[in-house]
């Protein structure tokens, strides 16, 4: 029975219902802190660390016992049998044991530095954690302005490949006319074949990076928000690289990381020297006993109880207490060093960073300035040509000019935008809140 006119055959209703999915996805735009909330809970990377920081918790706990009593039941049956055979004589007997025992350490210095260097090394995850979520947080921007910016290279590729495209249609018909020359077609002609192939580029360069975006956020189709026109770019604050450093000496993760591991080398050495100590424990025990048999002394049921202080303190153990004291003191120093490493470290990437902000800035400010330039040169070289003054290659190059022009001030500004988040990465004050900022660039 044929299907009604207004009515879909479900083949089609199906295909209809995919294609209107799939246009209301791609046509949703997304802000930058709306995909960074998505991947937050998606990346692999992110979880991994988060996973890791969490283990250390429970690794502390474990170093928190050590100060805690253990507390433990023992039991054990005995079946025993004695012959005498000059008397002819078997004596038989069973004896069970049922006993409850406990330690608690008193003193012990290195339990005390182990328990110590359980919580620095916890201070040290959270620093590993801080660096995953700044990772993930340039990370995004990284993958949004690559998709922004490849969008522009389309845009500014199709646009160039119009304008050629007008050009070579005037250059035919002027060729017609006996007005100009077949090298203006060809030469046209030449640089619409390139523009052919700078888009083909450019579309298979913004499939890519679109394919890198959604699977950071666990998404398809995302399609970021461009920026507002006109674009205004934020001032650097503060403008002195060594603010930056300075803020950045023993708050940054790697540094903060560096001072945990000198810190948990210097316990290890108060733990080395803590073999030439005394440790001090209290002991307890409470037990039952039942002995039964067919000798004649013996005692029946018991119940031992006992609660006492047990020192040891070692005499000599072939000098291996004193080799271990200069190991960890030269470890203590290699940790020393690699603080200093990290410190200076830090501040080389974050002067890096901040003149890469101040150049970027200045490079957009230079291409704005260019842009306008170049458009002016476009249509007073169009004018020529049209009065015969100018040539077709001319308007042509006028043209590759404009273009490539605006792509680069797109890529300058969403350089400008990413290296304010790295230079805050590299300064250890990048926070995901930092996103905000840069989305009110965007549009909604």
């Amino acid at each position: 029975m044929p299907y009604p006119c207004p009515r879909l055959r479900p083949g089609r209703l199906m295909l209809a219902t995919l294609l209107a999915l799939g246009a209301s996805a791609a046509a949703r735009a997304e802000s930058l802190i709306e995909l960074y909330n998505a991947a937050r809970p998606y990346d692999a990377t992110y979880l991994a660390a988060r996973a890791l920081a969490d283990s250390n918790q429970f690794r502390a706990a474990q170093a928190d016992a050590l100060r805690l009593p253990s507390i433990g039941v023992g039991a054990s049956h005995t079946n025993a049998r004695t012959d005498w055979r000059t008397r002819d004589l078997e004596l038989k007997s069973r004896t069970t044991v049922v006993g409850l025992s406990g330690r608690q350490t008193l003193f012990n210095r290195a339990d005390s530095a182990t328990i110590a260097q359980a919580q620095v090394l916890l201070d040290a995850s959270a620093a590993e954690l801080e660096t995953a979520e700044q990772d993930l947080v340039v990370r995004v921007a990284q993958a949004y302005f690559d998709v922004l910016a490849a969008q522009d290279t389309l845009g500014t590729a199709q646009a160039n490949k119009k304008a050629i495209n007008e050009q070579l249609a005037s250059a035919k018909r002027n060729f017609e006319v006996g007005t100009a020359t077949i090298t203006d077609t060809r030469e046209a002609q030449a640089r619409y074949d390139l523009a052919t192939a700078q888009e083909l580029a450019a579309e298979n360069d913004l499939r890519t990076r679109r394919v890198v975006l959604d699977q950071l956020v666990g998404r398809a189709n995302v399609q970021p928000n461009p920026l507002k026109q006109p674009v205004m770019l934020p001032d650097l604050a503060p403008t002195d690289a060594e603010a930056w450093v300075t803020s950045a000496w023993d708050t940054h993760p790697g540094v903060r990381r560096a001072l945990a591991g000198l810190e948990t080398a210097r316990l290890e050495t108060e733990k080395a020297r803590a073999g030439h100590l005394p440790t001090v424990e209290l002991t307890a025990q409470l037990g039952g006993q039942r002995q039964r048999g067919n000798a004649a002394d013996l005692p029946g049921n018991s119940v031992p109880a006992s609660v006492g202080v047990e020192m040891n303190l070692p005499l000599f153990a072939g000098f291996a207490i004193q080799n271990r004291v200069k190991e960890t003191l030269a470890l203590e120093e290699r940790a020393r060093n690699d603080l200093d490493a990290a410190r200076r470290s830090v501040a080389t990437a974050t002067r890096t960073a901040f003149f890469q902000v101040q150049s970027g800035l200045a490079q957009a400010r230079a291409l704005e300035a260019a842009e306008a330039s170049s458009k002016l040169a476009l249509e007073a070289t169009q004018l020529g040509y049209r009065v015969g003054v100018r040539v077709n290659l001319d308007v042509l190059n006028a043209q590759t000019q404009l273009f490539t022009t605006q792509r680069d001030l797109a890529f300058a500004r969403y350089n400008v935008l990413l290296g304010t988040l790295r230079l805050k990465q590299a300064a250890g004050q990048l926070r995901a809140d930092d996103l905000l900022a840069i989305n009110t660039l965007l549009m909604p």
